[in-house]
């Protein structure tokens, strides 16, 4: 009894303080608000004694947004590397200049040519010294939707992939702190991160420039999003043909639209016949089940990105789709969603058709000639 007293007492004590606290206007500070991004047009604190012109350059510079193509969703930006179109133009710089490698001759576009609808027609890429790599050049096109990077996944932005070709040993074979040396040297360079960060030179400066211009690579507008659209006369019949087959046989599971992939991982047996496979998703995570498991490839503009797969060694469209459609290569590791494709039994008329609607995933997007460098 003494206890529950006691316990109704305190209540009512502290009631009795709630409301003489309540009568002379002391109410307790309410949680506090979520953080929201301020307006294009408002200025911070810091330049609230700025001139008209410098307050308009503000305004800009918090204004510069994307034209995403038709049938791209919004583009996602990291809230900690906001798109301006000064950090777009250092990262165009960087993203062309052959000083990011160690012996100055390899840029970003050397494997990623805007040209060649932002990677390379061969199946790996040849790095410093004449080393070549173990896996193809994906494109960079629509990267800015991946939620992890690489064929193995081993990065999770853009920000993070943009470092590893740059100390990769025999891709651009350079050490950050040297490429970050070099840059420095350059006048232009220290006033544009100055600029853009606030800062010299820096790996995560570098790093968010190159992400931020990467993010402007969208390809969209394609035949498929106009027939999307309403358009009826966009697909042709055998693309149209197509489309349902990649519908009925389960194609959608893992080349989800709008993008075409899940960005999941898969093993469909390619490579997995060699005497030393590449382990893929395994060197990440070190599970077993893992073993020759892929990125899914996005499959916009598909038919200008070849050759196809990881290594690069289908160098026909068709012939990689009816690999596809066929279930894939027998191994171990085979993924189940390969066998149940393979449960469809898609003749030679239904792989003409899928391919034809490949080629309707190819719309428009930007090719950029190279900057005048510093």
């Amino acid at each position: 009894m003494s206890s529950q007293w006691d316990l109704g007492r305190a209540v009512a004590v502290l009631a009795a303080i709630a409301l003489v606290a309540a009568s002379l206007g002391c109410q307790p500070e309410p949680p506090a608000a979520p953080t929201v991004q301020p307006p294009v047009d408002a200025v911070p604190d810091e330049v609230e004694d700025v001139d008209e012109d410098e307050r308009d350059e503000v305004a800009d510079a918090e204004e510069f947004q994307v034209e995403v193509p038709l049938g791209l969703p919004p583009l996602p930006v990291p809230e900690d590397n906001p798109m301006t179109e000064a950090k777009v133009e250092l990262g165009k710089l960087l993203y062309f200049d052959p000083r990011l490698s160690a012996d100055g001759t390899l840029s970003c576009a050397t494997c990623h040519d805007p040209e060649m609808a932002w990677t390379e027609h061969q199946p790996t890429s040849e790095g410093i010294g004449g080393a070549f790599g173990d896996r193809n050049s994906p494109t960079i096109i629509n990267s800015a939707y991946a939620t992890v990077q690489f064929w193995d996944g081993r990065a999770d932005s853009l920000e993070e992939q943009a470092l590893g070709p740059i100390e990769n040993p025999i891709e651009m074979g350079h050490t950050l702190d040297s490429m970050i040396a070099t840059l420095s040297d350059l006048e232009v360079y220290g006033d544009k991160f100055q600029e853009v960060f606030g800062t010299g030179v820096t790996e995560e400066g570098v790093a968010k420039a190159i992400a931020a211009f990467e993010r402007t690579v969208l390809s969209g507008n394609s035949p498929y999003d106009q027939f999307q659209a309403g358009d009826e006369e966009a697909l042709s019949e055998a693309q149209q043909r197509g489309w349902k087959l990649f519908e009925d046989a389960g194609c959608v599971t893992c080349h989800t639209p709008p993008l075409f992939s899940n960005y999941r991982f898969y093993n469909a047996g390619i490579g997995m016949d060699t005497e030393e496979p590449d382990p893929g998703r395994k060197d990440v995570t070190g599970q077993d089940q893992d073993m020759g498991a892929f990125r899914v490839p996005p499959l916009r503009e598909i038919a200008n990105t070849h050759p196809y797969f990881h290594n690069g060694s289908v160098e026909e469209l068709r012939d990689a789709v009816a690999i596809m459609a066929g279930g894939g290569i027998d191994n171990p590791y085979l993924s189940a969603m390969m066998k149940a494709v393979r449960s469809a039994e898609l003749t030679d008329q239904d792989i003409d058709d899928l391919t034809e609607f490949m080629h309707a995933l190819s719309g428009d997007f930007p090719v950029i000639e190279p900057p005048e460098l510093p």
